[in-house]
């Protein structure tokens, strides 16, 4: 990978100058991640893509509140072992799970 080369690409198609595009072209050539993901991340993200549900609506079936979802989603803090069991109920059977909370 000739990162001037890509990076030329880039800003030729930009048409500007970009700060930091080389630098960054280089990180992801080393293999440097920017961000990473914990499981219970990817598992709330997925259980509430499941439902077609934003955070806030997802926080109040899930009877939590939506800035303690956002700390979990972000990964600030690990969800509850019982949240995470009603986010694999939500991917495995989202009907069920809205169906009960509708009651």
């Amino acid at each position: 990978m000739n990162i001037d080369h890509i990076a030329q690409a880039i800003e030729d198609d930009a048409g500007e100058p970009i700060e930091g595009l080389r630098e960054s072209l280089a990180e992801m050539k080393a293999g440097k991640i920017a961000r990473q993901y914990t499981p219970e991340q990817l598992l709330l993200q997925k259980a509430r893509q499941r439902l077609h549900l934003t955070q806030s609506k997802f926080a109040k079936l899930i009877d939590t509140p939506v800035a303690t979802l956002r700390d979990w989603e972000q990964g600030r803090f690990k969800p509850a072992g019982s949240a995470l069991v009603l986010c694999k109920v939500a991917i495995k059977n989202p009907d069920f799970l809205l169906s009960i909370a509708a009651h």
